[in-house]
């Protein structure tokens, strides 16, 4: 994995932060597939994950990318993950892994989610070892 491919991750966890969802939504193939961590079903297509994006439940979302481990095509990231409720104002501020596959053109093809507890199975996902 080229140090230009974790950048671009870089830029889209930015993006994202800074709700300019159109630009973090730059590394996702048309046709990526999201499979989200806790057992929720899957995001298909850009489109969607661009929807998923948008706030609903949580406010002021904001994913900090932690560390960086690649394999191949494929990148490790632990992050923190802080939000709000919007109808509770509960606080969330968790560490969570995800694993992303990209292609050789830089765009992601996959997104896995993983809970902070799931460390092996991420590790695992991404080819890793610690």
């Amino acid at each position: 994995m080229s140090p230009e491919n974790v950048e671009k991750l870089r830029r889209a966890y930015l993006a994202f932060n800074r709700g300019d969802f159109d630009a973090a939504i730059e590394i996702a193939h048309p046709e990526i597939e999201f499979a989200r961590a806790g057992g929720q079903g899957p995001v298909r297509g850009a489109e969607a994950f661009r929807e998923w994006m948008e706030p609903d439940a949580l406010e002021d979302l904001r994913m900090e990318p932690l560390e960086f481990r690649t394999n191949g095509n494929k990148v490790l990231v632990r992050q923190r993950s802080r939000a709000r409720g919007v109808g509770s104002g509960i606080e969330l501020d968790i560490e969570a892994w995800a694993v992303w596959t990209l292609n050789e053109n830089g765009l992601a093809t996959r997104l896995e989610g993983f809970l902070a507890h799931e460390r092996s199975e991420a590790l695992e996902a991404a080819g890793l070892r610690d």
